[in-house]
């Protein structure tokens, strides 16, 4: 059978183009080299409990905000989302102060001004254009490191008005002021939690699919695409199979996605070099915590401990973990969590000693080095909350290799690649490829998160309309 589309890669930007195109009346094929669908977004069971891998929280979920909508035509709104403080959605910590950031605009400018009074004006300039986010073109030759500097004179507020920033890499160097405001405009609308986990996301979405006449094949994987008469014909799987479509859409990196066209008149020498030679972001270590139950109450908002005032630079330190992300799971029933998780960036040069091995096979060196991390992730997170340590069941841990190795991500990169605002044309991928019938869509075309994906989806689609195949 020929499809009309055949998507590779099942992430919420595969699924959402499935989903829409599916109900456009096209007959379409995911196809997903796991055992489920969802990359970043599935969770995992262990003892009956979920644990979630990507999703931790999305901001501008509220009517009249710039989710709301995309979610509405997805369906995603019907589930059950729950609101963060509006006082302080998220807590930044550095050294032995904490800094409440509040929803609504105006209201995150007043709070943070009562700390730096004698930087309110910024504030409200920083909030006015965060409120009227220039276009793209305006931004993305800009540094966020820059702009704030160039906005801000006392560091510490710069430190803290970054400090949420571990759903991002913070690269002085290179970061766009495009990717950074963008991520801190939504949350700043309001935050948002699912009481549940990804799958509810991914499942919703699987089941308008399938609703819709589409289908979704697991334990399918591509490795070769192949091309003919100057378009792709055929994804084909090591086990002989091979699916024949009209248009693809690649959710997979873009380095993969161009190194499975062996051969092409098309992709010249140059674009492939290009594309090959782009860096990546770096990874992320998570302990998930299952906790003793009554003994933490449940907190509506995120916490961010840093050991210093150095939220830029922390994740360079030699001396230890430098900065936290704490994540709190609203609780099924009563007002106890029973699992947080921790997170910090972590660099590919620490899981470089096991970089050839699989899941499960790492040996003792990495399971011991593992736990040593957890262990300086619950110190530095005890400086919020006391006793944490004693109130641990269980914890499960996942690094950058454990991210490769399930989502194929290159060096178990988190947010894909590397945007850098001195070289935006060549950072920022469209969604066309020099394959008039190929498309891409996910995290490292042009923003990642859950608000990144689903514009970058919708860009897709709206590409491929355009293209009139």
């Amino acid at each position: 059978m020929k499809y009309d589309i055949v998507i590779i890669g099942s992430g919420l930007g595969g699924l959402i183009c499935a989903r829409q195109l599916a109900q456009s009346g096209r007959s379409v094929l995911v196809l997903e080299r796991q055992v489920q669908p969802g990359g970043c977004l599935q969770s995992y069971r262990r003892d009956n409990m979920d644990f979630d891998t990507g999703l931790h929280y999305v901001g501008g979920l509220a009517e009249g905000q710039p989710l709301y909508d995309a979610f509405q035509q997805l369906g995603l709104m019907r589930l059950p989302w729950h609101r963060l403080d509006v006082d302080g959605f998220d807590q930044i910590t550095i050294g032995k102060q904490t800094f409440p950031l509040a929803e609504g605009f105006n209201h995150f400018a007043t709070s943070l001004g009562e700390y730096f009074p004698h930087e309110k004006n910024s504030l409200n300039q920083y909030v006015k254009m965060l409120k009227h986010l220039p276009p793209m073109e305006e931004i993305s030759q800009v540094g966020a490191y820059n702009y704030l500097k160039s906005l801000f004179h006392d560091p510490l507020l710069i430190n803290v008005l970054s400090g949420t920033a571990m759903k991002m890499e913070l690269r002085r160097e290179s970061l766009p002021l495009f990717n950074f405001a963008h991520s801190m405009s939504s949350y700043i609308q309001s935050s948002w939690r699912l009481k549940g986990s990804g799958n509810l996301i991914v499942n919703s979405l699987i089941k308008d699919i399938k609703d819709f006449g589409g289908e979704i094949i697991c334990r399918a994987e591509v490795k070769e695409l192949k091309e003919q008469g100057g378009k792709i014909v055929a994804a084909k799987c090591p086990n002989g199979k091979t699916y024949e479509g009209t248009i693809f859409i690649s959710d997979v990196h873009p380095q993969l996605t161009f190194n499975w066209i062996k051969e092409s008149y098309l992709l010249k020498g140059i674009f492939r070099r290009r594309i090959n030679s782009l860096e990546n972001t770096f990874g992320v270590f998570t302990a998930s915590l299952v906790l003793k139950p009554n003994t933490l109450l449940y907190f509506n908002h995120n916490k961010y401990v840093y050991k210093k005032a150095n939220v830029w630079t922390f994740h360079e330190d030699v001396g230890g973990l430098g900065g936290v992300m704490i994540s709190c799971r609203v609780p099924e029933t009563g007002n106890y969590a029973r699992q947080i998780d921790l997170l910090t960036p972590m660099p590919w040069v620490l899981n470089k000693a096991w970089e050839d091995t699989k899941v499960g096979r790492r040996g003792e060196i990495y399971e011991l080095h593992k736990e040593f991390l957890s262990d300086e992730c619950i110190r530095l997170a005890e400086r919020v909350i006391p006793g944490l340590h004693d109130m641990i069941e269980k914890r499960y841990i996942s690094t950058p290799l454990t991210w490769r190795d399930y989502t194929l991500s290159p060096c178990g990169s988190a947010f894909g690649i590397r945007k850098d605002y001195r070289q935006p044309l060549m950072t920022m991928l469209s969604p066309k490829t020099p394959i008039p019938n190929l498309f891409l869509t996910g995290q490292s075309l042009v923003l990642h998160g859950l608000e990144g994906v689903t514009m970058t989806a919708f860009n897709t689609l709206e590409t491929i309309k355009d293209s009139r195949l």
